[in-house]
Parts: C-alpha cells; sequence; structure tokens
C-alpha cells in the first residue's frame, strides 16, 4: 500500500526560562509590552504534521510519501528522514525561506510563549500522481500548506485514492464551505474534541449531517481515549495505559499513523482505532514527537496488555 501524508514539516525550537513570566509583566503597562527572557539554551526538535505522521509509519514498518514543503535549513531534517529510510521526492523545497518553525518559550510554571514562522509552508508542494494506482494507495490531508489542503483533496477525489481529512489547527483559516467541500467524499474526517466544535461553528452542521458528507467520523481526546461514529452508531475506544505521560504533544500524529497502518493492512476501524491509541500511548511517554523508539515485540505487547489478542491479520 502506497501512502501519502501531506501537511507540514518544522523545526520545533524549545528554550526554558528559569522563571516566571508573571514576575516579569506589568499589568498596568501590557499596552506597551516590551520584555526579554534570558533562557537556558535551546533544544531543536523534528516536527511538523506531516512529519511527526511519516515518522509513526516508519516506525510500524511503512514508508510513507511526505508531502510538503522545507526551506534552506532543512538539511539536519533531511539527514534524519533519510535515516528512516523515507522517500523525500514528495518535499519541495524553497530556497529563498526557512522550513516552518515554532519557537516555543516554557517558564517554570509550564505557561508558554511562542512564535511561529511558516516559512516555506506558505508555497504549495505541487506533488504529481502521475502512475498512482488508487487501489493500492491511501492518503492523509493534515493541516499544512493551505493550497495543498484544497488542491490534494480535490486531486485525491478526481483520482479516485481514499483519503482522511484532518483540518486540525487549519480549521480558523477556513470557511464553512471549503471546510465541507474538503470533507465531502473523504474517507472519514479526524479531529479532536475541541477541534470538532470548531468544525461544527464553521460549517454550521451537526454531527449527524457530518456524516453525510464523510460515512465516518473519529474525534480523539487525549486521556479519555477516542470514539468513532458512522450512520450505524457510536463506538468508544479508551486511551491505552502508560507508565507516564511527560509530553503529549503529537500524540494525535501518533494516532493517526497507527490508523492509516491499520487501514493498509484491512482491518476495520475499530481495529485500526486501537492500533492508533496504542501508538500513541508511545509518543506520550517521551519528550517531543520524533523522539519515541518501539519495535513490533512492544507494540504488540502493549496491545495485548489493553486489547487482547490482536487482529488476525497482523498475527
Amino acid at each position: 500500500m502506497q501512502i501519502f501524508v501531506s501537511g507540514s514539516l518544522a523545526f520545533d525550537r524549545i528554550m526554558d526560562f528559569p522563571g516566571r513570566f508573571v514576575d516579569h509583566i506589568l499589568p498596568e503597562k501590557i499596552h506597551i509590552l516590551n520584555v526579554c527572557f534570558m533562557v537556558n539554551g535551546l533544544t531543536e526538535r523534528f516536527g511538523g504534521t506531516a512529519g511527526n505522521i511519516a515518522y509513526n509509519l516508519a516506525l510500524l514498518g511503512e514508508k510513507p510519501v511526505i508531502l510538503a514543503t522545507a526551506g534552506k535549513d532543512f538539511g539536519p531534517y533531511r539527514e534524519w528522514l533519510n535515516k528512516l529510510g523515507l522517500p523525500l521526492d514528495g518535499i519541495k523545497e524553497i530556497p529563498q525561506e526557512f522550513t516552518a518553525g515554532a519557537y516555543i518559550t516554557t517558564d517554570l510554571s509550564d505557561n508558554q510563549i511562542t512564535g511561529f514562522n511558516p516559512g516555506a509552508m506558505k508555497y504549495p508542494s505541487e506533488y504529481k500522481f502521475d502512475g498512482v494506482d488508487p487501489a493500492g494507495a491511501l492518503a492523509i490531508v493534515a493541516p499544512g500548506s493551505l493550497e495543498d489542503m484544497l488542491a490534494y483533496t480535490r486531486a485525491y477525489k478526481a483520482r479516485g485514492v481514499p483519503y482522511i481529512f484532518d483540518p486540525g489547527q487549519s480549521i480558523p483559516a477556513w470557511g464553512g464551505a471549503e471546510l465541507q467541500e474538503m470533507a465531502a467524499g473523504a474517507l472519514a474526517l479526524i479531529v479532536n474534541d475541541y477541534e470538532l466544535e470548531m468544525f461544527r461553528q464553521k460549517t454550521g452542521l451537526e454531527e449527524e449531517e457530518l456524516l453525510k458528507l464523510t460515512p465516518t467520523l473519529l474525534t480523539t481526546g487525549g486521556e479519555t481515549g477516542s470514539y468513532l461514529q458512522t450512520a450505524t452508531g457510536r463506538e468508544d475506544f479508551p486511551a491505552v495505559r502508560v507508565g507516564q505521560v511527560l509530553d503529549p504533544t503529537g500524540a494525535g500524529d501518533a494516532y493517526r499513523a497507527g490508523l492509516l497502518k491499520g487501514l493498509a493492512l484491512g482491518l476495520s476501524w475499530p481495529e485500526a482505532a486501537r492500533l492508533g491509541a496504542v501508538l500513541a500511548s508511545f509518543c506520550v511517554e517521551q519528550q517531543g514527537t520524533q523522539e519515541h523508539r518501539l519495535d513490533d515485540a512492544a507494540f504488540w505487547a502493549r496491545y495485548r496488555q489493553n486489547f487482547g489478542t490482536p487482529p488476525a491479520a497482523v498475527e
């Protein structure tokens, strides 16, 4: 199965401030805010929705095609993807821009100030799907270049490629009609519980009306688990038990990768959703979105601990 993952590639540049922002911000001067925080260094990690989903698929033995843009500082990320054995032909480099980057400063109270530079993400990746067999392909459209999101949903529908629509944090940038268009004809719409409410407000559609656009609605809720809705009803899936939660960032992308892996194996939606929950559990145990490691034995051991015997298709 050829899997296409469109979305963003980004550097997460994380800084720790050894104090509290509140001690350095004067409320009466907030209208002329001008502050400088001396940090304890900077940690750079690889991220972005497409990068995270592709990384997690690589952990499960898949080699998805990443459809995204990158900038003139892409070198270290390119080397990382090469080490993972992932193809790079779907990544378009924009030499006059930096790769998208989030600059995150966290204080001792876990408050965060973040600046995000979209950089190369402002440009479309413009991948051509010549020769792609829709019967052997599967795709996900995750948040990234807005041009890409609209173009790829249209391309998949025109070519008969099944795709999951994952609008995520891009929802505020869209009108209701555009969101409806991209969801219509998708294999599934996947959102978290907050994004579902935003999607409903933007489109004016209730959940049963969304199921007229797409036959499957998957909603994730972090530690509360996830649930699947179809015309025949709703099925809930608990979150997988973990030893410790260090960082929930990226867990949603890991869930989506597990889901895609399950669908590529021909599993049912409930079975694929359980794979997503298991993979997400490994992500939250580490700081960063591409720092967790696993092998088949560890993955299926955790699956058995939470859900019992794996599906016959993967034994």
